[in-house]
């Protein structure tokens, strides 16, 4: 027997156009919108109240690990960035430089640089702020007693991306920038795989978004560093998102740029530093890990509105009494609490059709929509749209009518049960799609052919080759347009070869293709 057929909210499906999709869910949920300026957006007032929650729930987690705010300047001189010269070559290319610091009249109606107005050395918009905290740490740090120094800053960076994509890859992104300085490579790994963890319990926790934690590979180290290490999320197109890293810095950054401490012994010597960060590319990894052919689905603690009232006006006498009663049922659930917060609840009293502001609520993805009519209110009940179970057997939203006190009863439950419930869909799904028992370059091949849509990751054995030996992997991979993600945390040590090498295995891996 035919099911019936879906009519859904979205012009576009992920099976197909995913990338379509993906800009179609980011203008239909209302979230951003182009600038006009290339690779920078608009985050209207639903997106940035995600990322306002994500902010909130990262930054609780940042200060509880003793790591205190502090603001750097967005202009950093160019020197600065000389000092560290594997550093600068890693964002040479993205870097946006001022010159001048006043604009004279053309003669032509325009507006032109200055030519006496050129700057004595050219500023860098940042594009990280290792070397301005870096001069900063050299400043403050005087003793041992000055360390552990844990420092982390909110800010906007630039890095000018030939190839834009909203949330995922653009221009000018938001983000938090984590900067630590330690006595020994013990204290500073340390504080870098603390902050690896928190990403990763993050993730799988508030954003119900499931990650591998693991190290990268030597080739894809942040500029500098010693070590770095990813929390890497699968999206349902089967490729893979780098969605925070943490780094171990080693004593380079601290020698370019004079951090040093009097030891206990009275002796000087080089801190050891570390840098971390996420940005609002978790907003874009959200969307493709969660999203659905009707839009956004939010989960529940990055929701900015968890549950929302629509009142089915009809801009008659009995309006006054439906909205009182719909206030009711927001102040009786408002003054609830779920997953460890007070319940966010939205009575929308906007004038329109009831249909309208359901599609548009469904497409923002919040939780649970509760749409409350005449009949409902005389009965006592409310109807309740769970987003993440939009639809029933017969192709029809599924509502759910309830009693409006035992619904209140169990809103909190319900919250719980749909973060659960988009995690475990992830989860499965990402597991679904690891492959294993990839023995040979044709096999890897023939894996990522064009003809395997989502062809997801493939867990192979790794050799950790380096130098000359690790290039020509990488060119291999190039070919098929396939990174290695990282080295699981927790993956223990495989049998077997590498299928790059030939030689024993020592560690696993994961190869993709990317975002």
């Amino acid at each position: 027997m035919n099911q019936p057929k879906i009519k859904h909210a979205l012009s576009v499906t992920r099976e197909a156009d995913f990338a379509a999709w993906y800009q179609d869910v980011i203008s239909e949920a209302d979230m951003a919108e182009e600038s006009g300026v290339r690779g920078c957006m608009v985050i209207k007032p639903w997106g940035y109240g995600i990322w306002e929650r994500i902010q909130q729930v990262m930054d609780a987690r940042i200060k509880a690990a003793g790591v205190q705010n502090c603001y750097f300047p967005l202009f950093i001189p160019l020197s600065y960035f000389a000092k560290e010269a594997e550093h600068v070559d890693g964002f040479a290319k993205e870097m946006a430089v001022v010159t001048h610091h006043r604009l004279i009249a053309d003669g032509k109606g325009g507006l032109v640089p200055d030519p006496d107005a050129k700057l004595e050395e050219p500023l860098i918009v940042r594009p990280t702020s290792e070397t301005v905290i870096g001069a900063a740490m050299a400043r403050w740090i005087q003793s041992w007693r000055d360390l552990p120094l844990l420092t982390n800053q909110w800010a906007n960076v630039v890095r000018w991306e030939m190839r834009t994509r909203m949330f995922l890859r653009t221009s000018e992104f938001l983000w938090q920038e984590g900067h630590t300085a330690h006595a020994d490579r013990d204290g500073a790994m340390e504080e870098t795989l603390r902050a690896l963890e928190m990403y990763r319990s993050f993730s799988e926790d508030v954003l119900a978004m499931p990650v591998i934690a693991g190290e990268k590979p030597e080739n894809e180290r942040f500029p500098g560093a010693v070590a770095t290490y990813s929390i890497e999320a699968m999206m349902q197109d089967g490729k893979a998102l780098q969605a925070g890293t943490s780094h171990y810095l080693g004593t380079g950054f601290a020698e370019a740029a004079g951090i040093q401490y009097q030891n206990k012994e009275g002796q000087q010597a080089h801190c050891h530093t570390t840098s971390w960060g996420v940005s609002t590319r978790l907003i874009g990894g959200v969307i493709m890990t969660h999203g659905d052919d009707d839009g956004l689905r939010v989960p529940p603690r990055i929701a900015p509105q968890q549950i929302v009232i629509l009142p089915m006006l009809r801009d008659d006498d009995g309006d006054a009494a439906l909205l009182a009663y719909c206030e009711e049922v927001r102040a009786k659930v408002a003054g609830l609490s779920a997953l460890g917060e007070p319940i966010r609840v939205l009575l929308d009293k906007r004038p329109g059709k009831a249909t309208q502001k359901r599609w548009a609520w469904v497409k923002k993805g919040a939780p649970v929509i509760l749409e409350v009519g005449g009949r409902d209110m005389a009965e006592g009940k409310v109807s309740v749209i769970r987003r993440d179970r939009l639809w029933s057997d017969a192709a029809k939203v599924n509502f759910a009518p309830q009693d409006r006190d035992e619904f209140a009863a169990g809103a909190a439950a319900l919250l719980e049960d749909i973060q659960s419930a988009l995690h475990s869909e992830a989860a499965a799904r990402r597991d679904a799609n690891i492959v294993r028992g990839v023995t040979s370059m044709d096999d890897l091949s023939a894996h990522f052919a064009d003809g395997n849509k989502y062809p997801g990751w493939v867990e192979l054995g790794w050799s950790r080759p380096s130098g000359d030996e690790l290039e020509e992997v990488i060119a291999k991979l190039k070919t098929l347009k396939l990174t290695i993600r990282n080295t699981p945390m927790d993956a223990g040590t495989p049998s077997g070869q590498c299928l790059f090498t030939g030689k024993p295995a020592v560690e696993t891996i994961y190869v993709a293709r990317s975002y």
